[in-house]
């Protein structure tokens, strides 16, 4: 069999399994193996699923992932997103759609401490939309607000899908974590400006504003920004790698909650628990993106799809569109996460041979994979809204993403044209 037929072959499998709802990193290393053992022969095939989920669980640059994602357990058990809403709603929540800004707000806060889209969505669906609908938000405006700022968790660091990226292409994690800081506070102030022109009619004010009430509620916030800062900063200042700084931000989580009495020993136990289930269920995910990789080796399709992008004659921008344009359609059918690890070791040889900057270009295709978590038909954020807040319909939530969509297309199109946006930050680092 050539390997183009099996190439073929690999992807239908894969695809076909997903539809079937295999877990995808269990399809990727099936598909991984297998075709690797057409080429090759079985015997090499088996010693690379003996040596691949070792070689990855050990691997240094990997173990910031759990303890990015206990971090993010901590915090949201010791109750933090509550008093970042609460911040937000002491100091926005007097003017028109102050609840919206604050939600926004509150998101992107969260976001620095969990780094995950699909949590930042679902803690804020049980934190904002009651008080957003009590408040007589829409359902559409409410749930799109969320749908919306829940994006900002892959992309303000840390971000876990950040790190799989510089994983995937051995680029340094710290230093796109830091890329990422200017690019996040962009889509803050933007999808803020969202709320004001597209619902801010529509959208009432809250309580009058009272100073003393905001300087209260800074109080309840120190413990979030201490944690961004110690992260971030020791990372930019080179005091510390991202794997140190994620293993110090997880350590100080869990001494802040249990020092403020957040904290029992039995619920540090059920976060470990819970950071434990989905740090591995990633490492299936990563093994299986190892063996898979190994098969795109072997036929060669990145040097084919290099060859074939850059044959079209579409020019070095025209073809970073078509490499966007699929990475926005396959995530209207995967989540983030398996679309960074499926298709960024297929067009990475593009990008380095268009001379574009990796740590640019990461930042950039994370924010193209935040459309596809709020874009049907699959949107991630959408669906968790969806389970939690389980009157509002699908079809209600996508038609409140919309305008920011909207606004995402306008920040990409941004950073496309002015790439000193995301680069300036990293161009300092120690």
């Amino acid at each position: 069999m050539s390997n183009e037929f099996l190439t073929f072959a690999g992807f239908a499998a894969l695809f076909g399994m997903m539809i079937l709802r295999v877990p995808v990193g269990v399809a990727m290393g099936l598909v991984g193996i297998g075709g690797f053992g057409a080429i090759v022969g079985f015997g090499p095939a088996l010693n690379l699923l003996a040596q691949s989920p070792i070689s990855t669980i050990t691997d240094f640059n990997l173990t910031l992932i759990p303890f990015f994602v206990l971090m993010g357990v901590l915090a949201t058990n010791s109750g933090m997103s509550s008093e970042l809403f609460g911040a937000g709603r002491a100091w926005l929540g007097g003017m028109k759609g102050g609840l919206g800004l604050a939600s926004v707000g509150a998101c992107a806060g969260f976001a620095a401490i969990c780094g995950s889209s699909v949590a930042t969505a679902a803690t804020m669906t049980k934190i904002a939309y009651p008080e957003m609908k009590q408040n007589g938000y829409s359902d559409e405006a409410a749930t799109g607000i969320i749908a919306a700022g829940g994006t900002l968790g892959i992309l303000i660091p840390p971000s876990v899908v950040l790190a799989i990226y510089g994983f995937i292409t051995e680029t340094d994690i710290g230093t796109l974590f830091v890329a990422g800081i200017v690019p996040g506070i962009l889509a803050v102030i933007m999808y803020m400006a969202t709320v004001r022109l597209w619902y801010g009619s529509d959208l009432p004010a809250g309580d009058t504003f009272s100073l003393k009430a905001g300087l209260k509620s800074l109080r309840g916030i120190w413990a979030v920004l201490l944690l961004f800062m110690a992260v971030i900063l020791s990372i930019y200042f080179g005091i510390a790698t991202a794997t140190e700084a994620a293993a110090v931000g997880a350590v100080v989580t869990a001494i802040i909650g249990m020092a403020r009495g957040r904290l029992s020993w039995s619920m540090l136990l059920d976060s470990l628990v819970e950071a434990l289930r989905t740090s591995v269920a990633i490492y299936v995910v990563l093994i299986g993106a190892t063996l898979f990789g190994y098969f795109l080796t072997i036929t060669q399709v990145p040097q084919n799809l290099t060859e074939y992008l850059l044959g079209l004659g579409a020019g070095t921008y025209g073809t970073l569109l078509l490499i966007m344009l699929l990475f926005f359609v396959m995530g209207c059918f995967l989540d983030a996460m398996a679309m960074i690890i499926l298709m960024v070791p297929i067009v990475f040889p593009v990008v380095l041979e268009l001379g574009f900057d990796p740590i640019w270009f990461g930042i950039i295709i994370v924010m193209t994979v935040e459309l596809g978590l709020i874009t049907p038909p699959v949107g991630m954020n959408v669906f968790v809204i969806n389970s939690i807040a389980t009157r509002v319909s699908l079809v209600t939530i996508f038609k409140g993403v919309l305008p920011f969509v909207v606004t995402d297309v306008l920040r990409l199109l941004l950073l496309i044209a002015f790439p000193a946006i995301v680069l300036f930050l990293p161009s300092g680092m120690h």
